[in-house]
């Protein structure tokens, strides 16, 4: 199946374009390692949500490290508010782009605070000194991802979802333009998962950041993106609006799994659920 809509924007926040990549060392020109992503072609504009969906395997993690400049690409160019990444330096790349990575280690016994505040790192001086601005900074992202009775805790004892939080706190306390979210929702219940993304909606739209979140959750998905990319096997099968993308059809095709396709008769939102049925002799 051709991708579907637009993938490509020379006023994009960020644009990859052929990206292949991958992590085996290519030790020849005639070698051809397995590749985690092949000719990926996708941009996120300032104010939107795009989301990526896939099943395991698919390359959605080395998706966000490729595109937050930790894993260099074997061919193809990713660029940065129209630059090219790999011309900018960590630190001004720090300035701009933000990164909440699928799993958390938390180093030391900082405290939830001390960890939220590590996001002002890259706006400050040699010294490392806070301003009172980023103190207020700080304070604001604490609150708004409902950490305000953990701030004062080790951030190592806390569960999965706190650590989660506490992520996407330091992750906004660095008032990116460009955000990049490796399932966020992951460990956390439904109210906070919820309201996570509420926040990043409204952040998203305030601030006019540039958000890719990559997640399993079809219906959170169609909920609150913007755009889909679904990818399957390292490559784009399909990117575009929620109804235009997710699909009966674009879905089995994805997850080789068929999912019934539904409407909230409320919200106009679609619903997905998983159907038990005959697969495929192929699968």
């Amino acid at each position: 199946m051709k991708p579907v809509g637009n993938l490509s924007s020379a006023s994009a926040s960020l644009v990859l374009q052929e990206v292949t990549a991958g992590y085996a060392a290519v030790s020849a020109p005639s070698a051809a390692p397995a590749a985690e992503l092949r000719e990926v072609d996708l941009h996120v504009a300032a104010g939107e949500i795009v989301c990526v969906l896939g099943p395991n395997g698919a390359g959605k993690t080395t998706l966000v490290r490729v595109a937050s400049g930790l894993l260099v690409p074997w061919s193809g160019e990713v660029r940065l508010l129209g630059e090219p990444l790999a011309a900018r330096s960590r630190a001004e790349v720090a300035r701009v782009l933000a990164v909440v990575e699928q799993m958390q280690d938390i180093a030391g016994n900082f405290t939830v605070r001390d960890v939220v505040a590590m996001g002002r790192a890259p706006h400050q001086g040699g010294w490392m000194r806070a301003t009172s601005e980023d103190d207020g900074i700080v304070d604001d992202a604490i609150a708004r991802c409902d950490l305000l009775k953990l701030a004062s805790r080790p951030a190592r004892a806390l569960s999965g979802g706190e650590q989660k939080r506490v992520a996407v706190a330091r992750a906004l306390a660095q008032e990116p333009k460009v955000l990049l979210l490796d399932e966020p929702g992951a460990f956390l219940d439904v109210r906070h998962q919820l309201d996570l993304y509420e926040l990043l909606a409204t952040e998203v739209k305030e601030r006019g950041m540039a958000c890719l979140v990559v997640m399993h959750d079809l219906n959170v998905a169609a909920q609150f993106a913007d755009r889909v990319v679904l990818m399957k096997a390292g490559r784009v099968v399909a990117a575009g609006g929620v109804a235009e993308v997710m699909t009966w059809k674009t879905l089995k095709e994805t997850f080789d799994a068929d999912l019934y396709c539904g409407v909230n008769d409320l919200t106009g939102a679609r619903f997905f659920l998983p159907m038990r049925g005959r697969r495929d002799a192929s699968t």
